[in-house]
Formats: structure tokens, C-alpha cells, sequence
């Protein structure tokens, strides 16, 4: 789940399935169920801290029953071996989030299984109990009010744990399939549960995934609640995603001038964030302020950190995006100075021609002289030809794999040009070419 911008990822719980602890039926389990509950009720027994470890237990029990042999993880051929030959009543292809999926509905639960054909999502659609989980919380909690010296701290915080993941599981799988409200909801249940006594986990993950859920889904309110709990704990997320996601939300609300505070205030923070940088660029250049408090900005983290070349890489993506070509270029050849062996700065350069090149030939494609579309297309070769070098830098200094196929797409398609003029041209070509095709 790439697309969740390196702060979501599939929750893969790769744990076995333990046949003989599980319920026999859905009638066992809900059974097993009543008879713990009962046993809350019952004076002799519900001022035991065991009671309620049993009763918490037996509603996770239940809450997992629908699931049965399934986890997040298994092929779908190792799902059919233990699934006792029950077939599902339909099956179609899906596509979830771009993605393609294979949907199999069973009458107590709908399962998604990947292009790898791994299971990716169990949404269960007949719960034994509703608000299993919730209320095996509360059990939990009962049991800990009833152990004050401690003796089951172990086991009433395996159980906590034990909700707050299955919590965090079916919020993922209800992000998968585009419920974002939901899985918000579920996220912040996941936090709950991690915080609470004896567990006592801040769980930081899902407090953003609380906050991002809530701000895919629209709701702004709670978003900024659970963005700034964040904040008040020192987590800003990836590269300070925290401080751009609560600009987008103020600016939406048409407060320009908070959108504009968050916007400075994470710059400063993590001047290498895309995110800040981009809608930095994006207020100043719509706002018609003075586009040089960016540089400013980006002064005052340089002289924090003057050996750091990712800076003059941000300084380089800010010139290029505000038309200042020559000065863009000048700061990505002083970041590899300073660092050679960041490929940002070879790939800025390489990126900052490439785009060049595709400007000029779209603008020799709507030129009517001659004249003037020869002088174009000169200059449109002269810029093809002067991202081939730093690009090629950038493919050998990097050492991610991901990266280096993007930069070989770039470099098979400008070599693509020149590979019938030249022989070293054609080399390149069939070397890149190769190299973007390994994906």
C-alpha cells in the first residue's frame, strides 16, 4: 500500500492459527461467551481478577472466530488447504485503491487477496459478537481494577495488546477498501487500547493514522485533533507530514495566514520535506508575497547544518519550481559537491534539464516559422543531452533499487534520441533500457 505516502503500510500478521484453542462452532464460541459473562454477575466469582481475564478472552475468542483459519499474509492457496473444503458463495476481480484484487465472499466474511494472490484484507461481514473487542477492553480493565498487586499484569496486558492490534488490523483493512471514516475510528480505538493500564504503550502510529484516515475522509475537525496530539508528543511524521497536512487543512478553511505559520513552522523542522517545500513554493507564488523569505528560511537551516547537501537539493527544487534555471542548476552541482554520494542532487540536475527539454519541444511544436522550430529543436537536443550526465551520476550513486529504475526510465528515454547517431548512445540506451524494464 504504497500509496499511503510511507506512513500506512499492510499490516502482515504472519502469526499461525491455533486450531485447538479456538472456538469449534460460531454457536461454541458465542456460547463460551455468555457463560464467562455470566460469571461477571455472579458475586461469588466477579470480584476475581480471573473472571474477567476469562471473559476478556473469551470475547477475543469470538471476535477472531469468523476469520478461522485465515491471517493477513497467506497465499491463496494455503488459504483453500485449511479452509475444510467451504467454498465461497461468489468470487469477482476488484480494484481497491488502484489495485487490483480478487474478492471471495463467504457467508460470515469477505477476503481480498492480492495480484500475489496473498490475503490482504479479511472484512468479517457476521460477527459473533458485536463490539467484541470493545467490551473485552472493559473486561480487561475490570481485571486490572481487581489485581492490585499485580500478580496478572502479564496476562491482562497480552490481552490489551491483543485488542489494541486486532483494533489496528481491521482499521487497515477498512482503509483498503476506501472507508476512511471508519478506519479512523478504528485507529484511534488502537491508540486507546495500546494507552491503557497495565499496557501503557503510546501508540504513535495509530494517533497519525487516526489523523490521516480522518483527513482522507474529509473530517477536518478531527483530523487537526489527532494531528496536533501528534505534535504534543513530538511526532510530526514522515519528513514532518504532520506540519503539511495541517497548512492543507487551514488553507482549505481559508485561513491562509495559520496554513502559512504550519507551513514555516515544519520548514524549519525538516527543510527536506517535499511535501512542506511544495506547498511553501505553492503559497508564495499564489499569495504574491515576497518569494525570498523562502531563501531565507532555507539560510537559517544551512548555517544549523552547512554540511548538509540535501539543503542546496531543496534549494535547487525551489528555483527550478519559481523559473530560476541557472541558479537551480548551481545548487544541485553545490549539493554533489558537498556530498557525491547523494544522488539527489545528480538526479535534481538530470530532472531540471529532462523537464527543460520536454518545454522546449512542446513550445518547437507550436511554432509555425521554421526558422525559429529549427533553433528550438536544437535547444530541445542541447537540454535532452545535458540531463543524460547527471542522471547517469545519479543511477550509480544510488543504492535504491526503486530509485535507480526511475532514474534508468529517464535515461532510456533521452538516450532513445541519440541512439541512432551515435554507438555509445545506442549502448546506453540498451543499458538503461534493460535496467527500467527490472521493475
Amino acid at each position: 500500500m504504497k500509496k499511503i505516502l510511507l506512513v500506512l503500510a499492510v499490516l502482515a500478521s504472519m502469526q499461525a492459527f491455533d486450531a485447538q484453542a479456538q472456538p469449534k462452532s460460531a454457536a461454541a464460541a458465542k456460547s463460551a461467551v455468555e457463560k464467562a459473562e455470566a460469571a461477571t454477575v455472579n458475586p461469588k466469582q466477579n470480584t476475581k481478577t480471573a473472571t474477567w481475564i476469562k471473559y476478556g478472552q473469551s470475547l477475543l475468542d469470538a471476535y477472531s472466530f469468523p476469520s478461522g483459519n485465515a491471517w493477513v499474509g497467506m497465499g491463496r492457496a494455503e488459504y483453500d488447504l485449511v479452509s475444510n473444503g467451504v467454498k465461497p458463495t461468489s468470487e469477482e476481480t476488484v480494484v481497491l485503491n488502484g489495485a487490483q484484487y480478487t474478492k471471495a465472499t463467504y457467508a460470515d466474511k469477505v477476503l481480498y487477496f492480492n495480484a500475489n494472490n496473498q490475503l490482504e484484507v479479511i472484512d468479517v461481514t457476521s460477527p459473533v459478537v458485536d463490539n467484541a473487542l470493545g467490551l473485552s477492553l472493559d473486561a480487561y480493565k475490570k481485571a486490572q481494577e481487581l489485581d492490585p498487586k499485580g500478580s496478572k499484569t502479564k496476562d491482562i496486558s497480552n490481552g490489551i495488546q491483543d485488542i489494541a492490534t486486532k483494533y489496528s488490523e481491521e482499521a487497515y483493512s477498512k482503509y483498503t477498501l476506501g472507508d476512511y471514516s471508519a478506519a479512523s475510528s478504528l485507529f484511534e480505538k488502537a491508540a486507546e487500547a495500546s494507552a491503557t493500564a497495565p499496557l501503557n504503550v503510546l501508540d504513535t502510529n495509530s494517533v497519525y493514522n487516526a489523523a490521516y484516515t480522518a483527513w482522507a475522509a474529509g473530517e477536518n475537525d478531527r483530523a487537526v485533533k489527532f494531528f496536533n496530539e501528534c505534535l504534543s508528543f513530538g511526532y510530526a511524521g514522515s519528513d514532518g507530514d504532520v506540519y503539511a497536512k495541517l497548512a492543507d487543512i487551514a488553507s482549505k478553511g481559508g485561513d491562509q495566514e495559520a496554513s502559512k505559520n504550519y507551513l514555516e513552522e515544519g520548514f524549519t523542522k525538516y527543510p527536506q520535506s517535499q511535501g512542506i517545500l511544495v506547498g511553501l513554493i505553492n503559497y508564495y507564488i499564489s499569495s504574491g508575497e515576497e518569494t525570498s523569505r523562502l531563501f531565507e528560511l532555507l539560510d537559517v537551516a544551512k548555517q544549523n547544518e552547512p554540511n548538509n547537501a540535501s539543503l542546496y537539493y531543496v534549494e535547487g527544487n525551489i528555483r527550478a519550481q519559481l523559473g530560476q534555471g541557472d541558479e537551480a542548476v548551481a545548487a544541485y552541482r553545490k549539493c554533489t559537491e558537498i556530498d557525491p554520494s547523494y544522488e539527489f542532487g545528480f538526479i535534481g540536475e538530470g530532472i531540471y534539464w529532462y523537464n527543460k527539454a520536454i518545454e522546449l519541444q512542446d513550445k518547437a511544436a507550436e511554432e509555425p516559422d521554421d526558422a525559429k522550430y529549427t533553433a528550438l529543436m536544437g535547444e530541445f537536443e542541447a537540454a535532452l543531452k545535458a540531463c543524460i550526465e547527471p542522471f547517469e551520476k545519479g543511477f550509480e550513486a544510488t543504492k535504491d533499487a526503486e530509485v535507480k529504475v526511475g532514474v534508468a526510465e529517464y535515461l532510456r528515454n533521452a538516450c532513445f534520441r541519440f541512439r541512432t547517431q551515435d554507438p555509445e548512445m545506442q549502448a546506453k540506451y540498451d543499458k538503461y533500457n534493460a535496467a527500467a524494464s527490472q521493475q
